[in-house]
């Protein structure tokens, strides 16, 4: 399986016109034994490339995943990383934000959890809720208690957009790449999605009555998502729009991207300096005897 990334980024300075890209495409397999003997290759392959940026430790990597309720962020996540180690990957998910995180600028409570050097990063929902989410809803922004909250004429979003561009230029000269993954579903793959949790006994815990009601936000998501899509894809942190609607299809996109992303940094084992290659010698020579 080879997977095209530059297919599913978003150029620099481009316009995103999300209508024009498939939520669907034909699938990379030709049956779930297959499509289970791919994923595993891919998960192989990640595993490999963790330990060797653990072991380098030159670099971190902080993998961000945004997109509509049921687009699959966490089977992507879950089965994606299900391989990794997790002494080197960890996993955040933003909600809505607490009363003493409103009190700090946006990004002030995501970037507390950053990768180190060694390590993934996974954020499930992200910053970018902060342009999209309180785009559609401005209301929210009375919340955070900023001195002009009104955000009408568009300047305070731009501001945003060029807050995270910085923020991600300033990680990426610090040895941090950053990936991010919009996983893009069609609203009527959502319907079923929403109705499989209403009739399906082990997915009915899944089921929020608020994803009703942002469902009828759907147009005012797709335009705040393309804006920030077309505002923060950069080359250092590129944006992927991933045709959700086959789980199994995103998830084989997703996991190649991830370790041709490892695989573009200049990791490599360390060498041993020659006093400690000496000591393992002799070591050996003690337990040889």
């Amino acid at each position: 399986m080879k997977i095209a990334r530059q297919d599913y980024a978003v150029p620099e300075d481009s316009g995103v016109r999300l209508g024009k890209w498939p939520t669907e495409v034909s699938p990379f397999y030709r049956s779930n034994e297959e499509y289970q003997a791919l994923l595993a290759d891919q998960v192989a392959r990640l595993s490999a490339l963790q330990e060797l940026l653990y072991a380098s430790n030159r670099y971190a990597l902080l993998v961000i995943f945004q997109g509509m309720d049921t687009a699959g962020k966490d089977g992507v996540i879950k089965h994606v990383m299900s391989g990794v180690n997790p002494q080197g990957c960890q996993v955040f998910s933003f909600k809505h934000p607490s009363a003493t995180e409103l009190q700090h600028d946006f990004l002030w409570r995501t970037t507390r959890d950053l990768p180190e050097r060694g390590r993934i990063g996974i954020f499930n929902r992200s910053y970018y809720e902060e342009v999209v989410v309180v785009r559609v809803h401005p209301d929210l922004l009375a919340a955070e208690g900023l001195p002009d909250a009104s955000g009408k004429d568009g300047k305070l979003w731009e501001a945003r957009y060029r807050s995270i561009v910085n923020l991600e230029s300033h990680l990426a000269r610090s040895g941090t790449q950053v990936v991010k993954f919009f996983l893009h579903l069609s609203k009527g793959e959502q319907r079923k999605r929403l109705l499989d949790r209403l009739d399906e006994p082990d997915k009915s815990w899944k089921f929020n009555f608020a994803d009703i009601t942002e469902r009828n936000h759907w147009r005012e998501y797709m335009d705040a998502y393309q804006r920030c899509l077309a505002a923060t894809s950069t080359r250092r942190a590129p944006w992927y729009v991933v045709p959700a609607d086959d789980k199994r299809n995103a998830r084989l996109i997703v996991s190649q991207i991830i370790a041709d992303t490892l695989e573009g940094l200049d990791m490599e084992y360390p060498t041993l300096p020659k006093k400690r290659q000496q000591e393992l010698r002799s070591a050996r020579a003690a337990l040889a005897g």
